[in-house]
């Protein structure tokens, strides 16, 4: 468009055009030109400003998604390090209980194997303060009788729920 209007304007300095009718067409023509020009000069504005508006925000967005992906892989380095050290502990303490339950009677361990599986994993529960952890229900003052006059020998197991009492210092007895 600038070579046109340039042409033109060449055209009409160089008194090519003679007529008038051919002259006033050309200065139209070049009016013309110059104001489109000036339309799509400022529309190239328009677009280079949403441009650098539009790049400014992907630069902002990029730097915030940089952030949660930083804290994302911070978070999942300290899941996977927490996750090992309960992995670690869970094998010390399944080495731990091999060696206590090899010192329990054969049929007791029997016994709180099958209760541990129907009470979700829990077969005893401390008695603290005359109270049942497992169920945690208070136990009668026949049942606190019961286990005061119970031998230590003895296995003892709470009424309400079925699971091994094991009775402490704490047991409030």
């Amino acid at each position: 468009m600038r070579q046109r209007a340039a042409r033109d304007q060449q055209r009409l300095d160089s008194g090519a055009v003679t007529s008038p009718k051919d002259l006033e067409s050309l200065q139209r023509e070049i009016t013309s030109l110059a104001k489109r020009q000036g339309d799509l000069e400022d529309v190239v504005l328009e677009v280079m400003e949403r441009r650098e508006s539009a790049q400014e925000r992907v630069t902002e967005l990029s730097d915030r998604v940089s952030a949660v992906q930083a804290k994302a892989d911070d978070a999942t380095a300290r899941r996977d390090a927490a996750t090992k050290e309960l992995d670690e502990q869970a094998a010390t303490v399944t080495k731990e209980r091999e060696v206590v339950a090899g010192s329990v009677p054969a049929d007791l361990m029997k016994l709180y194997d099958r209760l541990r599986a129907q009470q979700g994993g829990v077969g005893a529960a401390r008695l603290y303060q005359r109270r049942c952890e497992g169920c945690r229900l208070e136990l009668n003052i026949t049942e606190v009788n019961d286990v005061k006059a119970a031998s230590p020998d003895t296995v003892l197991r709470c009424e309400n729920c079925q699971r091994i009492l094991v009775r402490t210092s704490e047991s409030g007895l």
